[in-house]
């Protein structure tokens, strides 16, 4: 066999090059398709989401979440709306919880893990990943949900702690609208919605919660660093954990999250390689 010349091997690199960048390009057009009234089918993501989002009452998540829900194709599971609806809806699992809940005892891991299976198995938002907001809340319920992943063949990608000064809470609290069916929130101040106390995107209205005051903030404070610390401890550990200043604005804090995901995607992109890698002509 000749040996192949200089010319023609740069002519190969050349070509290959090329290809890569058009790959790149279609990829993002099909991202950037697929949107309401388009007509076209909804966008598919090329990797998967598998995530919990950590944080205090009023530091973000149900700001954050349905941004990552909507980029990501992703189901936002906020395990006390999760809860709420199953009860309603007297499923098997919701009758169960119900009855606990009406001794005035708590809700055990088994019956929350095996509703967010559930959720994974039958809901057809989380065919591609999801966002597990609310849960887990102790190393136990930590342990319990690595062990049902680990059953499905799946694992978490990330572990994300929205981080902020409880001093600055008590403002974001005191203003905060929430919109009931979505769980979207707005503030006042800092974000408010477009029409005053109107959900932007459906026009329906927005209420403001009963225990979003100063006083029974600071009790649900205490509680939360008591029962957070030691699951952030443990997802330390794994490698998932991701801080992100919450304190930011909502659209700076949206861009380190944005980040976050993209370091998790670049490093698991190297060990795939290039086109001009797989063929030999890149070391």
């Amino acid at each position: 066999m000749a040996p192949i010349k200089d010319e023609t091997v740069d002519a190969l690199r050349d070509l290959v090059s090329k290809l890569e960048s058009r790959v790149e390009q279609l990829e993002a057009k099909l991202q950037s398709v697929g949107g309401e009234g388009s007509g076209r089918q909804p966008k598919i993501p090329t990797a998967s989401m598998r995530m919990i989002l950590i944080g205090p009452p009023g530091a973000g998540k149900g700001t954050q979440a349905p941004r990552i829900k909507e980029k990501y194709s992703a189901c936002h599971l906020a395990t006390g709306d999760m809860l709420r609806s199953q009860v309603a809806k007297k499923t098997s699992l919701g009758r169960e919880a119900k009855k606990i809940m009406d001794q005035g005892g708590l809700v055990s891991d088994e019956i929350m893990v095996d509703m967010i299976k559930n959720e994974l198995d039958n809901n057809s938002e989380c065919k591609y990943g999801f966002i597990l907001d609310g849960f887990p809340r102790t190393v136990a319920q930590a342990e319990r949900l690595d062990k049902m992943l680990q059953e499905k063949q799946q694992k978490l990608q990330h572990a994300v702690e929205l981080q902020i000064d409880d001093g600055l809470l008590v403002s974001r609290i005191t203003g905060r609208l929430i919109h009931p069916a979505s769980g979207r929130s707005y503030h006042k101040i800092f974000n408010p919605p477009k029409e005053s106390m109107k959900d932007d995107v459906t026009g329906e209205p927005l209420i403001q919660r009963s225990d979003d005051n100063a006083e029974t903030l600071k009790k649900r404070l205490v509680t939360y660093h008591q029962q957070t610390t030691p699951v952030v401890n443990y997802y330390q550990k794994t490698g998932i954990w991701k801080p992100i200043d919450a304190s930011q604005e909502p659209g700076q804090v949206w861009k380190s999250l944005l980040n976050v995901f993209q370091e998790n995607k670049s490093s698991s992109t190297t060990t795939t390689g290039s086109l001009l890698s797989k063929i030999g002509l890149r070391n």
